[in-house]
Formats: C-alpha cells, sequence, structure tokens
C-alpha cells in the first residue's frame, strides 16, 4: 500500500507519482490493476456520479458513502478524500467531517482554500489526520469566480498563491494541489516546498498529476477542459479501460503528460 510517506519519497527522488479520481469499487479495481500510485474519491463526483452542475451538492454522507466503496476494493493506492463545500467552515466542522471520511477509509481529506485555513490545518494535523490543500482554482467558490478560469495569471495573484501556500505549509499542510495555473507558477511551488504538490492543468513540473477518471477515458460528453487527455481513444479490447488506465499512469510517470497542449503557458501581467 502507498503511503504518504512514499509520496514524500517520490518527490525527493524526482519520481512523478499519477493520481486519479475514483468513486466505486469497480473502478478502484481498475485502478489497482493499472498501478496507480493515489485515488482522489473527489467531490467532483456531484457532476460525474450525480448529475449536478457544480460540486456544491455534494453532502458529507455522499463523500463517506464513496469512500467507503473504492477503500474496500483498493489494497494499492493511497486514497484522499474530499470535504465538500462548508463541511470544514469552522475547525469543529473540519474536525467532526474529516474524523467521519478517515474512518470510512481515506489516508487524508483534501480541502479548499487559502491561508485561512491554517487553524484547521493545524488542528487536523495534531489529530492525525494528513491535510491537502487545494488551491487555485477551486471548484466550491465557483461563484466566487464567476466560471472555471485560470488563475493565478498576474504577479500579484501569483505571489498571493505562493503565500498561501507557505501559510499551509506551516500549519502542517502534507501535501498541495494547484487546479488552472500557470505553468511557471506550479514550477515555483514544486520548487519551494518540500511537500509533494499535485497538479491538474497545472503543467508537467508538479511532483503528481491527477485527473478525473471519466475525462482521461473520454466519457465526458461536453466542453472538454484543455488539461484534459483522451487516453481511452488509443485502446481497443477486452481490457481496453485498465490498459488505458495504465497509459496514463505511464505517461506521467515518463514526464509525457501534461505536454505542452496541455497547459498554460501565461507570461505574468503586472
Amino acid at each position: 500500500m502507498i503511503s504518504l510517506t512514499d509520496l514524500k519519497k517520490f518527490k525527493t527522488e524526482g519520481r512523478k507519482f499519477s493520481c486519479l479520481t475514483c468513486y466505486d469499487a469497480s473502478f478502484a479495481k481498475a485502478i489497482q490493476q493499472a498501478g496507480i500510485d493515489s485515488i482522489l474519491v473527489g467531490d467532483s463526483l456531484g457532476m460525474t456520479i450525480q448529475g449536478h452542475d457544480s460540486t456544491l451538492p455534494v453532502t458529507v454522507q455522499d463523500m463517506i458513502y464513496h469512500t467507503q466503496a473504492v477503500a474496500r476494493a483498493n489494497q494499492h493506492a493511497f486514497i484522499m478524500t474530499d470535504l465538500p463545500f462548508m463541511s470544514y467552515a469552522t475547525v469543529t466542522d473540519a474536525l467532526k467531517n474529516a474524523g467521519a471520511v478517515m474512518q470510512a477509509g481515506a489516508h487524508a481529506v483534501k480541502i479548499e482554500g487559502g491561508a485561512w485555513l491554517a487553524d484547521s490545518v493545524q488542528a487536523l494535523t495534531h489529530n492525525g489526520v494528513p491535510v491537502c490543500v487545494h488551491l487555485g482554482l477551486t471548484p466550491q467558490f465557483v461563484n466566487l469566480f464567476g466560471g472555471y478560469r485560470l488563475q493565478a495569471k498576474t504577479r500579484n495573484a501569483a505571489d498571493q498563491l505562493l503565500a498561501d501556500c507557505h501559510a499551509v505549509v506551516e500549519a502542517g499542510a502534507a501535501l498541495l494541489l494547484l487546479e488552472c495555473v500557470p505553468a511557471a507558477i506550479a514550477k515555483e511551488v514544486a520548487a519551494t516546498f518540500d511537500v509533494p504538490v499535485i497538479g491538474i492543468g497545472a503543467g508537467a513540473d508538479t511532483d503528481g498529476q491527477v485527473l478525473v477518471v471519466q475525462d482521461m477515458l473520454g466519457l465526458n460528453f461536453g466542453k472538454v477542459a484543455r488539461f484534459v487527455r483522451n487516453f481511452m481513444r488509443e485502446q481497443s479490447g477486452e481490457h481496453a479501460i485498465v490498459n488505458a488506465i495504465k497509459a496514463y499512469h505511464d505517461a506521467v510517470i515518463n514526464q509525457e503528460f501534461p505536454a505542452i497542449e496541455h497547459t498554460f503557458q501565461v507570461e505574468l501581467s503586472s
């Protein structure tokens, strides 16, 4: 079983690691066969599984249910579970709800935000809960952002992102996840901090990569995000899904994904 220690070792050794979202036992078994390093039981299930137009309707009970399903079938990957919208608004909420998803089988929790999370990160860490902090494009804040858009496009915004990373890492964050930020900023974050940094739409220089499993299998029927690659397109036959997932894993490890066309190469404005 891959542990947080292994992910930290991968970073130290310069070995990239793979992560995919997963919400059920069948995909957990496919992911295991393919050798994926880590699983995110993401609140993205609100859109991919439940049919909502955002992650906001997802509940803690939803996350518990899907974490249990994944954990029962998983014997290999490190499991992170999202705490959903408003479930960590206070330190008390964060402790209660993180405890519930950890007891369901998660090895870490993921929360979205910046420096304001420091007290919760510290409290969770002191109580034995590893925390991944999600920064950049944070889907639970979609109504503040006015949509799903590239973040940290200016030097000031990038400096704020770095300051937020400093605050949560100093509070004890075990991992960082950057979504939809310029590749140069993600590279700077990964080089600055000792904790593993996972990227999605954040270029090739983060320590790990994550995609929504439905996206990398081409099971998306609307507009496809720039950072998505359909690994299923090249596969056929009885084991096509497992082979596609393994192709993703190999492409991450061999630093063939993300390629330049999957990243945001932005010259920061002042």
